[in-house]
């Protein structure tokens, strides 16, 4: 007797926009992984191919041209995946007329599919680094790509150079979201006031501003924002609701940074600590159970 042909549920699909790199950990490099792990499809279109994090004596490869990743981003529209996704994620881009090229994908993809969430990491700098992009990249950033965003995660460095504002605590990325008028804010490496010991991601809506705060580490390793994002994003394609899937993302990146060498921008052991990535739950850092929805709402 024949069987019946089993047709799998098909998992929920994430495109993700960002660099990639041979060795190590940083972009799609450090993110499609654990997203894969967490039980979501992920589509990779990379914006720069290297052998490596720039902190290394030496590096090779090169940020990908506009029009390559344009057409990638062409074929797999003609692929139907913009249909199917729930959720895009872009990070590193490299150039600004690669952020337009994303920018015309994305007013394609969300009227094809109003249910389509843009989560925007607008890689610019860092505080300790100054900017690593040039000022048409930010500019596009800030005139195309953020404007599109439903959730923008930025570092206190990138989004006071988004707003305007000076970033000090969480108060501040709730002005900071108003300013720019976006639906939601992650804002990473944010000050915890009073505790210099320690540092917040602070999530940023209408309706409510959280923050989820963790002791400084004495690492320096590349990704961690990335990392935190793919997390983020794969819970949101899963339908978490975006408190909680930041609760767990941080608490996930933590228990990464607690497994990575003092090494000066060493790596993060993302294999080695991918278990314990995924199962991480906020009250294990040590604070506060996270509060109902319904509590996050009132």
């Amino acid at each position: 007797m024949t069987q019946p042909e089993i047709q799998p549920h098909p998992l929920p699909l994430v495109v993700s926009v960002q660099s990639q790199v041979a060795f190590g950990h940083v972009g799609n490099s450090v993110a499609a992984y654990p997203m894969r792990a967490c039980g979501v499809e992920v589509v990779e279109v990379p914006t720069a191919l290297l052998s490596n994090h720039p902190h290394y004596p030496t590096m090779h490869g090169a940020i990908l041209d506009a029009d390559l990743v344009g057409g990638l981003l062409t074929g797999i529209a003609e692929r139907g995946v913009p249909a199917r996704a729930s959720v895009v994620l872009s990070g590193f881009l490299g150039r600004e007329e690669t952020a337009l090229a994303l920018a015309g994908f994305l007013r394609r993809a969300k009227a094809e599919n109003p249910g389509l969430t843009y989560l925007c990491d607008p890689v610019m700098g860092d505080a300790d680094l100054g900017f690593f992009t040039d000022e048409p990249l930010r500019r596009a950033f800030a005139a195309e790509l953020v404007p599109l965003a439903d959730v923008i995660l930025p570092n206190a460095f990138e989004l006071e150079t988004l707003s305007g504002i000076a970033i000090n605590g969480a108060s501040d990325v709730a002005r900071a979201r108003e300013a720019l008028g976006c639906p939601a804010v992650v804002a990473t490496s944010v000050p915890v006031e009073g505790q210099p010991e320690r540092l917040a991601t602070v999530v940023a809506t209408r309706d409510f501003c959280r923050s989820f705060d963790v002791p400084r580490l004495p690492v320096r390793p590349v990704g961690t924002g990335d990392l935190l994002a793919g997390l983020t994003a794969a819970r949101l394609a899963q339908g978490v609701a975006l408190p909680q899937a930041v609760a767990r993302a941080v608490a996930g990146v933590a228990q990464a940074l607690r497994r990575t060498s003092g090494q000066p921008w060493a790596e993060m052991p993302i294999a080695a600590a991918l278990p314990a990535i995924l199962a991480a739950d906020w009250q294990e850092t040590g604070q506060q159970p996270l509060p109902s929805p319904a509590d996050l709402l009132s």
